[in-house]
Formats: structure tokens, C-alpha cells, sequence
């Protein structure tokens, strides 16, 4: 059983997700809160294994209250929820530790997808929704990017692997373009993410901006 915390200022909106999550085989909402701090202390009570998460909320914001429970567990998968496809708050959520966003108003059956994907340990990186978040990444002004020594641990075909995965790349399209097996690629992303002692495909494609793999214009 998947238990999910739905963390949302408005009633309206956690009693919509509630009806949708427990309807779902599989899926249990253990809490709700309604503001940012009782979202971090509800998450480290009820050790949740996803936090649906809204942005905009009183006392503590949902980048802050993400920061906060990330920090405190390690393992906890935040799937933070936005009105605004081009929030520009969403790229500052993923770097705080998201493992995912969606819009609030994308179809009940694309929002239990969503909590299901990132509840398996992976991230939510459909092209159609990080490609817009890149592109408001690489338009914000950068200072020069700080080199990883770990870089220098991917082989040549990982580094390929890693700047396709920054431009919001799915693993079939890595695998049109590489011209290799959707094993192998999975291979290689696992390879990336532990020699960069990364957590996700997103906090990948944030390690490749910042590191300067890739740069404004790559998607």
C-alpha cells in the first residue's frame, strides 16, 4: 500500500485529491495538512511514502517545507503540485529535493500516474513538463559553473546519457538516438546516478546544468 500526505492551503482542492488517491487500488492518504510547517512535521510523523505538495502555502512555502523534509529523510518523495505550468518557483522545488511536479489541473488518472511513478523511486520527467522548466532555468542569469571531480568517473557513453537526460530526454529517445536497448540505458542512468551519488533523473539534470555539461539552449 502506497501512503500518500496531501499538503494543500485549500480545502477544495485536498478533498478533490483525497476522492481521487483513495479510489485508487493501492493507494491510502494517511494525512492532509494545510499549511508548510504541519506538511514537514505530518511527513516526519507519519513517514509518508509520498508528500503531494503544493507550492503556495502559509507559515512555510512547499520549497522550504520539501527542503526541510528531504533533509530530515533522506528517502521521502515529494511530488509538488502547481497551478502554472511555467511556476518559476518549480525549478527552485526540484532543487530542493522534489522527485517531481504536475499541474493541479491535469486529468485524476495523470496525478495517480504521477504518485505511482514517484512512489517506485523514480522521477517524473515527462518531456512535456521539464522541457518548459529547463527552458526557465537556462534564462535565468548563471554564475560560471562549478566543474564536479566526479564527472570525470562517467565514461564517454555516460556523459552522452547525462547530457541527453538535461534535455528532458525520455529513456526510448535516448535510446533512438544512442541506438542502443532500453536495458542498456537504464544501465547507464543507474551508473550516472551513483557515481554522482545523485537520488534522481532530476536532480541529474540539475548536476548536468550546474556543472556545466549542458547549458542554456540544450533542450
Amino acid at each position: 500500500m502506497t501512503r500518500l500526505l496531501i499538503a494543500d492551503d485549500q480545502e477544495l482542492v485536498r478533498v478533490g485529491l483525497r476522492k481521487i488517491f483513495d479510489s485508487e487500488p493501492g493507494l491510502e492518504v494517511v494525512g492532509e495538512s494545510a499549511e508548510g510547517q504541519d506538511a514537514v512535521d505530518a511527513a516526519l510523523l507519519l513517514r509518508p511514502d509520498v508528500v503531494v505538495m503544493d507550492i503556495r502555502m502559509p507559515v512555510l512555502d512547499g520549497i522550504e517545507a520539501t527542503r526541510r523534509i528531504v533533509r530530515a529523510q533522506a528517502g521521502a518523495r515529494i511530488l509538488i503540485l502547481t497551478t502554472f505550468g511555467l511556476d518559476t518557483y518549480v525549478f527552485d522545488a526540484l532543487r530542493a529535493g522534489a522527485s517531481g511536479f504536475m499541474l493541479k489541473d491535469a486529468p485524476p488518472e495523470e496525478l495517480v500516474a504521477a504518485v505511482r511513478i514517484v512512489a517506485n523511486g523514480d522521477a517524473l520527467l515527462a518531456p512535456e513538463i521539464t522541457r518548459p522548466v529547463i527552458e526557465e532555468f537556462a534564462r535565468r542569469p548563471a554564475d560560471m559553473p562549478t566543474i564536479s571531480s566526479s564527472l570525470a568517473s562517467l565514461t564517454p557513453r555516460e556523459r552522452e546519457v547525462l547530457e541527453l537526460l538535461a534535455r528532458g530526454q525520455s529513456n526510448a529517445e535516448i535510446c533512438a538516438a544512442l541506438v542502443v536497448s532500453e536495458a542498456t540505458t537504464k544501465t547507464h542512468v543507474a551508473h550516472i546516478l551513483q557515481k554522482l551519488d545523485l537520488r534522481d533523473r532530476i536532480q541529474a539534470v540539475i548536476y548536468a546544468y550546474e556543472n556545466g555539461v549542458v547549458g542554456p539552449g540544450a533542450c
